[in-house]
């Protein structure tokens, strides 16, 4: 006997499908598994089938023709492919647990595409298929283009696809935001990815801060923001946010400093808040190069700092990037902007930075350090 994968769409009618699989048993072909995928124009079904060896692969066709099946492709399988496919993905979803660097050949594992394709800006319609092809959005930046030969792909393989980049973006995002930072005077912080349940802490940072520190975060008056922007600048839309934590970072340890990167077309835009007592200890320094670290690898054109003239703080800390940047003075307000080297091309399976597209974008603003 030997084992073979076939795909076929079929009128979604009642008895439709028993049509087909008893044209299949006429030739003595027994359905191990199948899968059904509900589409516009009729449901494709996917079996795993075992067929004495001397049926053909024209002879599978025939047979799937007689039994009203359409758009029929025929390859062998291999006995791998007896694991049902709940079982195979959450196979494949540990294995990004473990290496979520492996998206790209993940998504070549699960669909059996022949290509896998990052790139560091979103496509210009990600999310859908066409035909043999499929966008999907990175949550972290970019979007990935699958291709193969055959079959077509299908709405359901897509959702598949979906949810183990967003998977992967989330695996990512929590291991590159999560590390402890030696300070030159030797004190130890923890760097940990914000959420909105940081809302309470982060407005406890905000109450330990002065007027002029928050002054110089927001460039307004030294109010605290809404609960609301406080949620918008922890969980954005684009970018990414995160919290300094003193010591081991335990749910008892204060948040000294918070880093926003929020991104809006193709430049990112930076701010930082860190309470006085941790201010010109260089913690700002690390932040910042971390934010800028991130924009980088997402394939951002530039990084975007609005500084007062009169925070020499920021403005060192900003020349400490040792990048170029160019600065526009409108009054007493600075605008600085640190271009990014350009990013070519990617590997399948890198997983980055910030990316899918948001609306209403809270504003943000340089704070001291």
């Amino acid at each position: 006997m030997t084992l073979w994968r076939i795909r076929a769409t079929v009128d979604d009618r009642p008895g439709y499908l028993s049509v087909l699989t008893a044209s299949l048993a006429l030739r003595g072909v027994n359905i191990l598994t199948v899968q059904v995928h509900t589409t516009e124009v009729g449901a494709v079904d996917d079996f795993l089938v075992d067929a004495p060896e001397q049926v053909t692969e024209a002879e599978l066709r025939a047979a799937v023709e007689r039994g009203r099946g359409r758009d029929c492709w025929v390859a062998r399988s291999e006995a791998r492919g007896l694991a049902d496919e709940p079982t195979r993905v959450l196979g494949l979803a540990a294995r990004l647990v473990r290496d979520p660097e492996a998206a790209g050949a993940t998504l070549r594992t699960l669909l059996g595409a022949d290509t896998v394709t990052w790139r560091p800006t979103p496509a210009a319609d990600p999310g859908g298929v066409g035909g043999t092809t499929m966008l999907l959005a990175d949550p972290a930046g970019g979007a990935y283009e699958l291709r193969r030969r055959e079959p077509s792909f299908t709405p359901a393989e897509y959702a598949r696809a979906q949810a183990l980049v967003e998977l992967a973006a989330t695996l990512g995002h929590r291991d590159a935001d999560r590390v402890t930072l030696v300070l030159p005077d030797g004190a130890e912080v923890s760097v940990r990815p914000a959420t909105a349940d940081d809302v309470p802490a982060v407005r406890e940072l905000h109450a330990g801060c002065s007027a002029r520190s928050r002054q110089r975060r927001y460039l307004s008056g030294a109010a605290d923001p809404s609960p609301g922007r406080l949620r918008r600048l922890l969980e954005p839309a684009r970018g990414t946010s995160v919290l300094v934590t003193a010591g081991s970072g335990g749910p008892a340890e204060p948040v000294v400093a918070m880093a926003n990167l929020l991104g809006e077309g193709d430049e990112a835009e930076a701010a930082l808040l860190v309470r006085d007592d941790w201010q010109r200890r260089g913690l700002g320094s690390a932040l910042l190069r971390r934010l800028v670290g991130h924009a980088d690898r997402a394939g951002y054109a530039a990084v975007l700092l609005h500084v007062q003239a009169e925070n020499t703080p920021m403005l060192r800390t900003l020349r400490r990037l040792d990048r170029p940047a160019t600065v526009e003075r409108d009054g007493t307000l600075l605008t600085a902007t640190v271009p990014l080297a350009p990013v070519a091309s990617s590997p399948a399976g890198r997983v980055v930075g910030p990316a899918q597209a948001g609306q209403g974008l809270p504003s943000q603003r340089s704070g001291p350090i």
